[in-house]
């Protein structure tokens, strides 16, 4: 659903963030202690469900595609989920992340391992976004075609830092309608925007044009996901709700890499939208290393030791 932008334009251009105020709440989040024990592996069984397991890499084959859709199956290696009394609980990873080019081998891999996770395709001239309209819009419609049933799109960048956000809006529109009925995630690529400011007035016309996720980061930028933008546009978020009643998806993406760096993704969710964001439709954590150290923490937990490497094969 999208809104009108016409009456929110002045609106929009009165924005200010207070970014001392972001930056303090920030502190508090990455000072917290973190959970513990069982309840550190409950938490951290509940991320992996959230996670776009992803591969983003010019050396992309059909035959790593295919580990990374058995590994989105079969996150957790299936004594350890026995061990924790979890083996029949359904736990995989929430989609799949690669490029348009890929999606096919991705589909296929999910169909023959009878599996319905969905997958995601980046497009729009990912990550710099620098191409022509028409063939952006083209890529989303080429990976939709080929069974891309999530779309991770990126915006114009130039566009936030010279004030056009009615061409912006006008943008994500055409690629809202491009998208069909694949869900529509946009990726702001904050560490580009300019200012905390910037952040909040792009994630606010993401949303009145349609988006159902807003995303931080292509994880190609030199700053991607990090706590301060997470809070702008979680505000955002908030706000939209409370505006529209309609819910908007978040997804960090880009340099969480550890067990301990999702923990605190889910404590900030949780204490910022609450537990009802706290669900794959409404929260992911677009990432390709960061389950390779889950599953190491979940077998310390276990076995009370380390993983070797050859301990955890698909890592």
């Amino acid at each position: 659903m999208s809104l009108p932008i016409e009456s929110y334009l002045s609106w929009i251009s009165k924005i200010q963030v207070n970014q001392p105020a972001v930056l303090r709440r920030a502190e508090q989040i990455q000072a917290r202690r973190t959970v513990k024990k069982e309840w550190q592996a409950a938490w951290l069984l509940k991320a992996v469900t959230f996670i776009d397991l992803t591969t983003l890499s010019g050396d992309d084959t059909s035959s790593n595609i295919q580990r990374l859709c058995y590994k989105a199956k079969y996150p957790i290696r299936e004594d350890l989920l026995k061990a924790l009394n979890m083996q029949d609980k359904g736990i995989t990873t929430a989609a799949v992340c690669v490029y348009p080019a890929r999606v096919c081998d991705a589909v296929k891999a999910l169909k023959a391992a009878g599996c319905t996770i969905p997958v995601a395709s980046v497009a729009t001239g990912f990550p710099a976004g620098q191409t022509h309209l028409k063939t952006r819009l083209e890529e989303i419609r080429l990976a939709v075609e080929d069974g891309a049933m999530e779309i991770d799109v990126v915006i114009n960048r130039t566009l936030v830092l010279t004030g056009q956000w009615e061409a912006l809006y006008d943008e994500i529109r055409q690629f809202r309608k491009a998208c069909g009925e694949a869900h529509l995630k946009t990726i702001l690529a904050t560490g580009e925007l300019g200012s905390l400011t910037n952040v909040y007035k792009a994630s606010m016309i993401a949303m009145m044009a349609g988006s159902d996720f807003i995303k931080t980061s292509t994880g190609k930028e030199t700053v991607n996901a990090t706590f301060p933008v997470a809070i702008v546009m979680l505000r955002a978020i908030r706000d939209f709700f409370w505006k529209t009643g309609n819910k908007i998806g978040f997804k960090p993406a880009g340099g969480i890499r550890s067990a301990k760096d999702s923990l605190a993704w889910l404590s900030l969710i949780k204490e910022e939208l609450g537990d009802e964001w706290l669900k794959p439709e409404l929260f992911r954590i677009g990432a390709s290393a960061l389950l390779s150290d889950i599953e190491r923490q979940i077998y310390h937990h276990v076995t009370g030791r380390y993983a070797a490497y050859h301990d955890l094969p698909m890592s």
